[in-house]
Order: structure tokens, then C-alpha cells, then sequence
């Protein structure tokens, strides 16, 4: 029986299940397509040795709540799916064979090109739900999820959906993994936005090994109890009907209300966990205890009651069968990617390649940096309609810690610069889902060291989408990080990130270092359609720190943008000195631009600084042909030096360059300790400055 406790679904008038009545066509389509589930995992189990090459997980046990979940999907909703749905892609369309190329990594494997796991998919298909890629759904996927139904409602509120279609997003939880705590975060953006999602939960009462009674204190349901302004409904996921009557009213008072809704749906779990977790290891009697709720034969009685024979259900059965014996043996002779291809879709083609607009138009005053990046934003979303742009204390009467949102909430509104509860995790994951339904969002962390709790979004859904799912899905994303020590603040807003970040492949790192960059950078990294931090040192925000000033330039015109990558030689030394062999290059960024510049005036004419603007993708060329021209080389960054980014250049450069060396590359960097001091005596002692350089570049120069 469906439960309705605690909710207010006025609108349907739907008091008991009896008065529900599915028509035999729906009920042979879902046994015929159940079966077919079974089949299917019945045949990678005949043929492990073949089937079990790569882990895969089945729908066994699941396949009536999943269904019921994919009929109610049309081709302009969105879905998340986890990892154990291959029941629910049958039941937007897909074919056995299509599912079959994916767990043999076969070339044409429609989700990723053979990259990434069975039942991981990732669709853009006319005529289908949208699926973005997404990680192996313990969880993570919660807050990509609630991040599509954040941006359709943004793009509903500013009339940019292009029909009166209202989307609903489908997210696909395991019930073991609503205990992550990104879930929390994801329901109560849910709530407190007020989304259209339907939150699925499947309890089968086990993680891999573990049972429920031993991972949480409560199942989803009761949990979500605690999320005012969440709908919520159980049903008996081994059951169709019910199933089916559950996600339908779940789909018409998301679709209707505008607002989510959790269904948890009890199901058994009858195949493995994973084939490489084999259910005979631990199971025991609890494999029999499952199998009296089996979706199939509840199915099968149904249409019985519906007065379809015997052997007509039979027939069903045989046609499923053929089907998935045809579409194995297809997907056995189908070809594996080709292995040149392995290294394709990393990032997709930004078309930023050239710098435009005027960096320095006539009768232009001077800006500091931090203005820069407001107005770099505030163009953005002047120009951009489909642009927002949230985090911690951004949006309004503050305008962020820095005041470099100020004024933009009530330039806006709320719905387009506002502000966020303390969820890194949300921040950043949640850009994952806006750019997979078209919002495009600009984001804050607010201090680089409060980025960690977001780094696992990071990694696992914005830096993989693009090369997992074969390039149809890249995360167009613009994650402003202020960054670096300034006087006193202390362990916990002064840390450098920069090494941690370049380690994460598949996105982009930007680290500008005056106001021009800032606002051209910007720009580039706002329609690059991949996942770009853009680091922002305060001590360099406002040109007070002595030896900043340059950092404050004639504000270039609304049109300027400079391209990522592109390093720039901020200080030429003098070709008598080159031609001595007198000179060197420092290869620096950020505050250490400035550092160098202060150092170099003891050295007239020796010094060449490059500034490298962007860290990933890096100018090494324009790196490279420096070293080479002076042979001594000076790598200068703010972080502990220890395995940092300096240092991995600094060796690359080593052997690169090692014909043209006349010495070994210099690094300079902070101390190798864990935090920076709060005394500023200490964070001196702690950090590179000025004088440190100079020491640096005459040992190097005298060398």
C-alpha cells in the first residue's frame, strides 16, 4: 500500500491502490523488459569469464521500481542515475545490445567509447532523457542532481526555457549511500530552493557486505523527515503497480508543485553486488529470504489477474530471451576502441584562442584587481542572461568577504547572485548540473583553504564528465578561489592550493596577477566550456602591499579577453647581458610576480620574469624558450616547496633544457610546514619575500 504519511498532495485524489488500474499494454511492456533484465544478468553469469573482465552491477531484484521510474521519464527531463539502473535505461529505450558494448568497453559503447564502468551512463539522444555522466552514484551524484533542478528553476524564473515544458530531474539513490553527507548537502538545497527533483531511494538492505541496521540509525524515509518542505512517500519497490502508481504521483507533484520529493522504495537484492563481490561469499539464507519478494513473479500474477494467459506471459519471456542472446553475441563480435583514440576529449575546444578588446583604451583610469573581477562579472552577467553567480556572503548587502560581488544581488536579484549555507561540496558540485541543463555558473569558495570538503566533487564529477563520457558532456564551470597569506591572516586564509589542483587532470587552472589579467582572464575562463579555478590572491587584490602596485593597471574595455594558457614576460633583461652571460629567468606567478620585480632592481638588466597567467593549460613553450635563452633558471612560488608545482616544472625544465643550462634550475618556495603561522614575524620567517629572491638570483647568477 502506498504511504502518504505527512505529506499534502491536495491536488491527487488518490485515497487507496485499488483505485488504480494499469492497462495490459503497460503491464507486458514492463514484464517483457523485467525479463529482459533478467536475462541479461542470467547470461553474464553463464558467462562470467567473458562478462566478469570488468566489474559490472545488474538491476536484479530492482527492476520494478526502476521501471515504473522510466516511464515516467520524457525526453525533456534529466536524470542521475546510480549504478545498479540498467533496468530503468531499458525503460527509456535503450537496447540490450547498447548496454552489452558497454560492459565489454566496446567502441561503440553510446555512454563512453569503452572508458568507464557497466551502467555508468552518460546520454544526450534526441528524443530521450537527458543523463549527464556522473561518478559510481555512492552518493556523489546527490548534489550534480539537485545542481540540474537549481538551474532549471534559475532558467525558469528568468523565462529562458524555450517551451512551456516543465522538466523534472530523476535522481537514483542507493539507500546505504544517503548517510554521505553530500546528500545532506543536496537536500537541503532541494528544500530551501524549493527544486523539482524526485529523489528515488532503493533500499535493499545491503551496502556491499554490510547490512542496514549496521550503517545507519534510519532509513532515507525517516531521514528525510528532518528536511522541512520535503515530500515523501514508501512504496513496495518489488511490486509494479505500486511502484508505478508511487513514481507516477512523485513525477506530477514534482512536475506540478515545482518542488521534491522522496520516494523509498523497498526492494531485494537478488544478483551481486558487483560481479567482483560475489553474493555466495556472504549472503547465506539472506539470498532466500530475498528472493520471496521477487519483482518477476509478482508481475507475472498481475497479468494473470489481467487475464493474459500463460502462454502469451511465455511468449514474453521467449522474445526477451532471443533478444538478449542475439544482442550478447553481437556485442561479443563488436570491435574495442581504437587505442591512439586514448588520450582524446581531456578537455573540450574553448573558443577563446585569441586576445581581443583593448587592454588599454584610451583615457581609461587605473583598477585595482579585485574591481577588475567585479567588473569582468558584472559584464558577464549584463551579457549573459544564463550566467549566475553564488557561494558564501556573495549575494546581498556584503557582496562577498573582499567586496568583490558588491552591489551585484541588487544589480540582479536574488536568483542570480545569492548566497550559499556552508556547503563547499554543494558549490562546486552543483555546476556540474547547471551546465548540463544551460545555466552557466560562476561560483566562490571563500577562502582556498575551505575548498576541501568540495574537492570530491571536483575530482570525481567535474574533472572526469568531459574524457568519461566521450565528450558529450563537458562542465562548463568558473570557481573563483581567493588564495595566498596577507598580513596576519592566519592558518586557516592564507594557504596555497595550486600543486593540489594541478594533480587533478581534466581541469584548468588560472592564477592571475594584475587588474588587466584579472578581467581578461575572467572572461576567457567564463566561456570556456570546461571546469576552470581561477585563484585570486588577496595580497595583490587592492595594490597595498608595498611592491604591488603594479598590480593595479588601466582597466582594459568591456570587450577584452585573453585566452588561457598564454604565459606573459612581464621583464625583458638587456641582450648585453644575455650576450655576457649575465642574465637568468624567474618563472613565477601570482604574488611572486612582485617578489621578483622588487629583487630584480638590484640586478639591472639580468633579469627576465615570466609570468605564467595560467597554470593548466601551461605556457610551456614561452617557459621553455626563456630557460633556454639565459640558461639559469629561478622557479618562485608562495607554496611549501616540497612536491609542489615549482618543483615539477623546475625538473621537467632540468631535463629539457639540459644542453642549454649553465646551472641547476633554482626553486624557492614557502617552508615545508603543514600551516602558516598567525604571528606575522612568523609568517615572514615562513614565506618567500623580496629579500629571499634577491639571495636566490645572486647565488644563481654567480654561479
Amino acid at each position: 500500500m502506498l504511504n502518504f504519511e505527512q505529506t499534502d498532495l491536495e491536488y491527487m485524489q488518490k485515497d487507496t491502490l485499488e483505485a488504480v488500474k494499469l492497462g495490459v499494454d503497460l503491464l507486458t511492456k514492463a514484464y517483457r523488459l523485467m525479463f529482459t533484465a533478467k536475462t541479461m544478468a542470467d547470461t553474464y553469469e553463464e558467462n562470467k569469464a567473458v562478462c566478469s573482465k570488468y566489474v559490472h552491477s545488474t538491476s536484479r531484484g530492482h527492476e520494478a521500481i526502476q521501471l515504473a521510474a522510466a516511464f515516467q521519464l520524457k525526453s525533456y527531463d534529466y536524470a542521475s542515475l546510480y549504478y545498479r539502473d540498467e533496468a530503468v535505461l531499458l525503460g527509456i529505450g535503450m537496447q540490450p545490445y547498447e548496454l552489452m558494448l558497454q560492459l565489454m568497453a566496446k567502441a561503440d559503447d553510446p555512454f563512453s567509447g569503452g572508458r568507464t564502468y557497466y551502467g555508468h551512463p552518460s546520454l544526450r539522444r534526441k528524443g530521450f532523457p537527458t543523463i549527464p555522466h556522473q561518478s559510481s552514484a555512492t552518493g556523489m551524484q546527490a548534489i550534480p542532481a539537485t545542481g540540474m533542478a537549481h538551474g532549471i528553476a534559475y532558467l525558469e524564473g528568468q523565462g529562458l526555457l524555450q517551451n512551456d515544458e516543465k522538466p523534472v530531474v530523476l535522481c537514483s539513490l542507493g539507500d546505504g549511500s544517503v548517510t554521505e553527507g553530500e546528500v545532506a548537502e543536496a537536500f537541503q538545497m532541494a528544500v530551501l530552493k524549493g527544486l523539482p527533483i524526485v529523489y528515488l531511494i532503493q533500499d535493499n538492505d545491503w551496502g556491499i557486505s554490510a547490512t542496514g541496521r549496521e550503517m545507519r540509525a534510519m532509513d532515507a524515509y525517516e531521514y528525510a523527515a528532518g528536511f522541512k518542505g520535503m515530500e515523501r512517500l514508501r512504496v513496495n519497490g518489488a511490486d509494479f503497480v505500486e511502484s508505478f502508481e508511487g513514481m507516477r504521483v512523485a513525477f506530477e507533484y514534482a512536475r506540478q508543485v515545482r518542488r521534491p520529493i522522496l520516494v523509498h522504495a523497498k526492494v531485494p537484492l537478488l544478483g551481486h553486488h558487483t560481479s567482483g563481490v560475489r553474493r555466495e561469499w556472504y549472503r547465506g539464507n539472506n539470498l532466500s529470504e530475498h528472493a520471496i519478494n521477487d519483482p518477476i513473479p509478482k508481475l507475472r500474477q498481475a497479468l494473470l489477474d489481467a487475464e493474459v494467459s500463460p502462454e502469451e506471459i511465455d511468449l514474453l519471456e521467449q522474445l526477451a530471451q532471443k533478444a538478449v542472446a542475439h544482442d550478447y553475441q553481437r556485442a561479443l563480435d563488436a570491435p574495442g576502441p581504437e587505442p591512439a583514440t586514448f588520450d582524446q576529449h581531456e578537455f573540450a575546444p574553448t573558443p577563446i584562442t585569441e586576445e581581443k578588446g583593448q587592454r588599454s583604451p584610451a583615457g581609461a583610469a587605473k583598477t585595482i584587481m579585485v574591481d577588475a573581477a567585479l567588473h569582468a562579472v558584472d559584464d558577464i552577467l549584463r551579457t549573459y542572461p544564463e550566467a549566475l553567480f553564488y557561494g558564501q556572503d556573495v549575494g546581498g548587502e556584503l557582496g562577498g568577504v573582499f567586496r568583490e560581488a558588491a552591489l551585484l544581488a541588487k544589480k540582479y536579484g536574488d536568483a542570480r547572485v545569492f548566497n550559499t549555507p556552508i556547503q563547499e561540496a554543494y558549490i562546486v558540485g552543483s555546476t556540474a548540473g547547471m551546465s548540463a541543463v544551460g545555466a552557466k555558473a560562476i561560483v566562490e569558495i571563500q577562502f582556498a583553504d575551505y575548498i576541501w570538503p568540495g574537492i570530491n566533487q571536483l575530482v570525481e564529477e567535474l574533472s572526469k564528465s568531459c574524457y568519461l563520457s566521450n565528450g558529450k558532456f563537458p562542465i562548463q564551470s568558473l570557481i573563483r578561489v581567493p588564495i595566498g597569506a596577507y598580513g596576519g591572516g592566519g592558518p586557516y586564509h592564507s594557504g596555497s592550493i595550486e600543486s593540489t589542483l594541478l594533480n587533478i587532470r581534466g581541469i584548468k587552472v588560472v592564477f592571475p596577477s594584475n587588474a588587466a589579467d584579472m578581467k581578461g582572464l575572467m572572461k576567457a575562463a567564463f566561456l570556456d566550456p570546461n571546469p576552470v579555478v581561477m585563484l585570486e590572491h588577496k595580497g595583490i587584490y587592492w595594490s597595498k602591499v608595498p611592491g604591488t602596485e603594479d598590480a593595479k593597471t588601466v582597466e582594459p574595455d568591456e570587450e577584452y579577453i585573453l585566452p588561457l594558457g598564454k604565459a606573459n614576460i612581464v621583464q625583458q633583461a638587456d641582450q648585453e647581458q644575455i650576450r655576457m652571460g649575465n642574465s637568468l629567468t624567474v618563472i613565477t606567478y601570482g604574488m611572486g610576480v612582485y617578489w621578483a620585480k622588487t629583487a630584480a632592481a638590484q640586478f639591472t638588466g639580468s633579469v627576465e620574469i615570466v609570468d605564467l597567467r595560467t597554470l593548466n593549460p601551461l605556457d610551456y613553450e614561452t617557459v621553455k624558450s626563456s630557460v633556454e635563452r639565459h640558461g639559469k633558471a629561478l622557479v618562485l612560488t608562495e607554496e611549501p616547496l616540497m612536491n609542489s608545482f615549482a618543483e615539477s616544472l623546475a625538473g621537467r625544465l632540468s631535463k629539457d633544457c639540459f644542453q642549454q643550462l649553465d646551472a641547476p634550475v633554482y626553486t624557492l618556495g614557502a617552508a615545508n610546514l603543514p600551516a602558516i603561522p598567525l604571528n606575522v614575524e612568523l609568517e615572514k620567517m615562513m614565506l618567500p619575500n623580496a629579500d629571499k629572491v634577491a639571495g636566490a638570483i645572486e647565488e644563481l647568477l654567480n654561479y
